[in-house]
């Protein structure tokens, strides 16, 4: 997975350095990385826990996904707030949402077809 994570790491890259500027802006580029980052992490443990269709054909149990969009839920808000400035967070622009979202939804497509595989040479044990 390694390699596949660090192919949307350098999309990330892209799309703040690219689009948004962040050269010029760290704070952003920062704000913007660490999202990514949590939400993708926190996407790959329902890919990577089941050899089955993660969401599909099996689901996980109600502590995971409540912990998931817990976790999700907070690093989305964080550069919104005191503590997210704290580590020195900015709000993110709207127009990076929809490219985060498009990174995220790829990004786990792509792990999913890596697992399976994966799944398929190998096994599950």
């Amino acid at each position: 997975m390694g390699p596949v994570s660090s192919l949307f790491d350098f999309a990330t890259y892209a799309l703040l350095l690219g689009v948004f500027h962040a050269w010029a802006d760290p704070a952003l580029f920062q704000s913007g990385w660490f999202v990514e980052s949590l939400l993708t992490q926190t996407l790959i443990i329902h890919i990577i826990r089941t050899g089955k269709v993660p969401f599909v054909q099996s689901r996980a149990s109600t502590a995971l996904v409540l912990t998931s969009v817990a976790i999700a839920c907070v690093g989305v808000a964080m550069p919104l707030t005191s503590v997210g400035a704290l580590f020195g967070f900015v709000p993110l622009p709207a127009a990076y949402w929809p490219g985060l979202a498009a990174i995220v939804l790829t990004y786990g497509l792509f792990a999913y077809v890596m697992k399976a595989w994966y799944v398929r040479r190998y096994g599950l044990d």
